[in-house]
Parts: structure tokens; C-alpha cells; sequence
């Protein structure tokens, strides 16, 4: 299931006024706090394989990349893969968090299907060197009772997480807190952190986490207390997102939000304060599934992407 689709667009050119804005504003920040600014190209409407999103983050000043599992397993040989490798080190580039590859949320033969190619999914990933894999809970479901759904979510993931932890991956679970999702289906589910915390709890794994999302922070109506709550190693990805304006925490949308601080509507600095506190120090990126930023060019579209991340940023001081 995708929640993104790409743009066709694609360049590599570079516009020089905006590189050195965000060169310089990623020097000013780099020593002063945990959190890695995070590229996932698809989730900002910039089309790019895995080369192509590494020399943007070396220009744009990203800290961690999307692994791009699947095509190092049908494209890169061991040399490539080493030439790769050797390139991230060198500008002090890391492996930021991948989509699971496996359908659980479904029929049980797709589940079976999917699960069977995930040893390898791993392996390609711990070869690699990246160690994060996330998905979504959906929030509703047509058949299957709260009961009844936990127990099947908690048994495949946990199986998922027991088969990615031997080779050193976690995996974090992100939690919808909007109501439309919430009420789409005969049968609600899961949509506070309180409510991800149960499943987390019940896959019986230590290696599951949360994608924690400040959009769905919001609309969940949790607190910066409910962060307070949480050891750093219970988140694995963050989300930094703003909400739109003109519509109440009720009716805000899942597919449809702004780049942090666009609105205002979000209490970011509440929500970075708690991460702080706890002592955060994974990946940062956006998901704003915004189409007027999908709509420009790849390079504007990195800049402004990584501008708004470092005015979020600085709220707490970074």
C-alpha cells in the first residue's frame, strides 16, 4: 500500500543561491544537537533512485538517506555497493528508515507470500548497514473488531520484528490519529500513542517502536507528557509536520497537511521539546503530502524541505 506517488519529474541541476543557504544553515545547527535531518525523497514529490538522493544530501546538507532496499538487491553489485558505502562515510551520510515490504494488513495468504521474501529484504538491508523499517496502522477496519484486529496486528508484526531484529533492524509503527480514518470503517482501531503503545506492547518484541508523527500527535490530542512518557528507544523515525488552517482538530485529513511551522496550527515546540527531553537522537523528516510543494522542482523543493525542518528546529534551540 503507498501513501506517496512520485512526480516524473527529475534533475540534477543545481540552483546555487539556495545550496548555500542551506549550507551554511546546516553548519550552524550540526554540533548542537542529536536529531539527523532526514531525506526521503518520495514523501517531498522528488523522484530520485539511490545515487541521485545521496549527491542531494551531500548538497543540501541531509544527514540520513532512505535505503532504497529493493533496487540495491536487483542493481548494485558487491563493488558498487562498497563504492556507495564508502561515499556516504566520507560525507558523514547515514541510512535513515524504508517502508516494510510486507502486506499485513490483509488477507492471510498475502501475508504468507510477503513474509516469505523478508529474510532476504533483511539481509540485503543489514549488508547495507541500515537498520530502520516503518509502516503505518490503519485506523478503522470493516470486519474485524478491536479485539480481533489487535491480536492479528500483533502476531504478524510481531513476526515481521522477530525476523528483522536478527539482523539488527527495528521497526517502528506509526499511529493515524485522524477521525475521518478513525470513523471509515464499521470498526475503530487503533489512534493515540496510548493505543500504539498497546500494540507495540503485545507484538511481544523489543525491537518494535514508533514512528512518531506530529500530525498524528495533534490530531490524537496527545501531549508533550505523553512524549515524556518514552525512552529514546521507543521511537525509531520522527515526522515533523504542520496542519492546515480552517479546519479543527476533528477534521483535519491524513493525505492533506504543510511543511512544520507553515501554519502554526501544530504546537511544535511542545511536541521537539519532549523529544529532547527524552533524548531523541534518530531521523527527522516531513511528510506533508502537500501538492504545492510535489509541484516544484526537485531542487526547490529540497531547499524549502530542509529550510522548514531547520526553522522547526531552532524553536527548541538547534
Amino acid at each position: 500500500m503507498k501513501r506517496r506517488k512520485f512526480l516524473s519529474k527529475t534533475s540534477l541541476a543545481l540552483l546555487s543561491t539556495g545550496l548555500f543557504e542551506a549550507t551554511d544553515l546546516s553548519f550552524s545547527i550540526k554540533q548542537e544537537r542529536k536529531f539527523k535531518i532526514a531525506l526521503n525523497p518520495g514523501i517531498i514529490g522528488v523522484k530520485a533512485n539511490l545515487q541521485q538522493t545521496l549527491d542531494y544530501a551531500i548538497i543540501y546538507g541531509y544527514e540520513t538517506i532512505s535505503p532504497f532496499v529493493e533496487e540495491v538487491m536487483q542493481h548494485y553489485s558487491e563493488q558498487q555497493l562498497a563504492a556507495l558505502t564508502g561515499k556516504m562515510k566520507a560525507h558523514n551520510i547515514g541510512y535513515g528508515s524504508t517502508n516494510i515490504p510486507v502486506e499485513f494488513r490483509n488477507d492471510k495468504r498475502k501475508f504468507l507470500e510477503d513474509f516469505k521474501m523478508l529474510e532476504g529484504f533483511c539481509k540485503a538491508m543489514e549488508k547495507q548497514g541500515a537498520t530502520r523499517i516503518n509502516t503505518w496502522i490503519i485506523s478503522s477496519h470493516k470486519d474485524l473488531p478491536y479485539n480481533e484486529n489487535m491480536k492479528q496486528h500483533a502476531f504478524r508484526l510481531g513476526e515481521c520484528a522477530k525476523v528483522m531484529e536478527d539482523h539488527g533492524i527495528r521497526l517502528g509503527l506509526e499511529y493515524l490519529g485522524t477521525r475521518p480514518l478513525l470513523t471509515q470503517n464499521r470498526y475503530p482501531f487503533i489512534a493515540t500513542m496510548k493505543g500504539g503503545q498497546e500494540l507495540i506492547n503485545a507484538t511481544g518484541q523489543s525491537n518494535v517502536g514508533f514512528v512518531l508523527d506530529s500530525f498524528h500527535w495533534y490530531t490524537a490530542n496527545d501531549s508533550k507528557a505523553d512524549i515524556l512518557q518514552l525512552k529514546p528507544e521507543d521511537i525509531v523515525v520522527v515526522d515533523i509536520n504542520d496542519a492546515r488552517r480552517g479546519f479543527t482538530r476533528e477534521t483535519q485529513m491524513d493525505g492533506k497537511r504543510e511543511l512544520p511551522l507553515a501554519t502554526g496550527v501544530i504546537d511544535l515546540k511542545s511536541f521537539l521539546e519532549g523529544l529532547v527531553a527524552i533524548g531523541y537522537n534518530g531521523p527527522v523528516r516531513t511528510e506533508p503530502f502537500n501538492q504545492a510543494l510535489d509541484e516544484m522542482d526537485n531542487e526547490a523543493a529540497l531547499i524549502k524541505n530542509k529550510a522548514a525542518i531547520i526553522k522547526a528546529l531552532a524553536l527548541v534551540g538547534m
